[in-house]
């Protein structure tokens, strides 16, 4: 069992624009060419950001349209937020604040022998990194510039780095990279 931050980003860091818009994702390809539908059948349970979450809100239509059904996960998500949020029908959404090592546990619980995945965003995967939970980022690099936006990871990590796992080529626009993180608490205990 891992818990793992899988997300998309631009070449300069930036997981959507400042508008919360995921626009510039869709054109680069086809979801079902990633490792996407292998690496969701190992997940048991979902950590979202209020942002990410109000995104699916927003775009329930276009969810549906690709996936189905406005809620596209069968997995009970986690969502952290300080606000009421407006429940999406149909999905197992828990709305929860606070440090997420509390949560942590009750997702873990829940995936059972799978994995914990933190959808987004970014602040989101650096509070479970911080409280020494994240173990591995698998980042699909976009072949796109966004120049300014929601950041991939505003955190400082760099001692010890984190450990480069795999590169894989998906497509023509987006690079895998798949990496191993270290424990910050352990590098502080050293």
């Amino acid at each position: 069992m891992k818990t793992q931050y899988y997300t998309a980003t631009s070449l300069d860091g930036f997981i959507a624009t400042e508008e919360d818009s995921l626009d510039w994702l869709f054109p680069l390809g086809d979801i079902n060419d990633t490792g996407y539908p292998s690496f969701i059948a190992d997940v048991g349970a979902l950590a979202m950001g209020s942002a990410t979450y109000m995104w699916m809100v927003r775009h329930a239509e276009k969810v549906a349209e690709q996936a189905g059904s406005p809620w596209p996960y069968e997995q009970p998500a986690w969502v952290f937020s300080h606000r009421t949020l407006p429940p999406i029908e149909g999905a197992d959404v828990r709305f929860v604040q606070g440090d997420v090592r509390a949560v942590h546990k009750e997702m873990v619980r829940a995936a059972g022998a799978k994995n914990v995945w933190v959808v987004g965003g970014g602040d989101l995967a650096g509070q479970f990194f911080d409280a020494g939970l994240l173990d591995e980022a698998i980042i699909q690099v976009a072949s796109v510039t966004l120049g300014k936006g929601k950041q991939l990871f505003p955190r400082r990590v760099t001692s010890p780095p984190w450990k480069l796992l795999s590169v894989r080529q998906v497509g023509t626009g987006f690079a895998e990279l798949r990496y191993e993180l270290p424990n910050p608490r352990a590098a502080v205990a050293a």
